[in-house]
């Protein structure tokens, strides 16, 4: 298979790639039971957000595998947002997929060891071993065990935001300084919104600087489902170029 040279052009893929990772870590840090703040984190956790992050722990401890359906919002400062749906896997350890619907195929895949975001409309798929997605933005370090909230944040609370239903709460995150990562990168605050009576995850939001939101809602979870190894694997289509992630990631913006 051919192999993509680094090109500015491919910035705005890889970009997207890091918001749709740094997203699942924030689902794989909670439904994954990897989200349970200790009685050894920050002070400044409060205990409400405490006994909130243990719910849901407890919800999600035992399951091995997870799906559901979810509706993406991305949006920058006044530009119109953009609405992308579909539905997303999630197999320990390590394992996730997430298959978007409309308003164009793409998708987005972890198989343990190489991550994959593969666009057939662009004839592309771009691929970056795990270890260099393994620091606090992407959902690695979480998956494989290395990290909980209460390490990455240096603060957990709740807050209160209007539009959440009754029976649910919003936890919110403040994500620690990043060393070796430039501003454009970085995230000023994650939201998770559960439901308190079960500890079902139903919303994710990330703040980025320059006013960009990413949202997700999640809907229909199923867990312990079987989930065929095969879904994991990435077969690389014939004519479809390889683009070298790890290098664009690298290269000047």
């Amino acid at each position: 298979m051919p192999v993509v040279p680094s090109a500015s052009c491919y910035n705005l893929i890889v970009n997207r790639l890091a918001r749709v990772s740094f997203v699942a870590f924030a689902l794989a840090s909670a439904a994954f039971a990897l989200a349970g703040v200790p009685e050894s984190s920050s002070q400044q956790t409060s205990d409400s957000a405490k006994s909130l992050a243990h719910l849901l722990e407890e919800h999600y401890r035992q399951p091995r595998s997870l799906r559901a359906v979810f509706l993406e919002r991305y949006s920058e400062g006044q530009k119109q947002a953009r609405i992308e749906s579909g539905t997303v896997y999630f197999r320990r350890p390590g394992q996730m997929r997430w298959e978007y619907d409309s308003p164009e195929k793409k998708l987005f895949l972890v198989d343990g060891k190489t991550t994959w975001f593969y666009v057939p409309y662009d004839h592309t798929v771009t691929k970056a071993p795990v270890k260099e997605s393994s620091d606090w933005r992407t959902p690695l370090s979480l998956l494989t065990g290395k990290a909980d909230l209460s390490r990455l944040c240096s603060l957990i609370d709740v807050v209160t935001q209007t539009g959440v239903p009754s029976g649910h709460a919003v936890i919110r995150c403040l994500p620690k300084e990043a060393k070796g990562h430039s501003d454009e990168n970085s995230y000023t605050e994650v939201l998770l919104e559960l439901d308190t009576s079960t500890g079902e995850l139903a919303r994710i939001e990330i703040h980025q600087p320059g006013g960009i939101e990413l949202e997700y809602r999640f809907g229909n979870w199923q867990t312990d489902i079987p989930l065929a190894g095969d879904l994991f694997r990435f077969q690389v289509p014939a004519g479809v170029a390889i683009v070298d992630g790890a290098s664009l990631s690298e290269s000047p913006r």
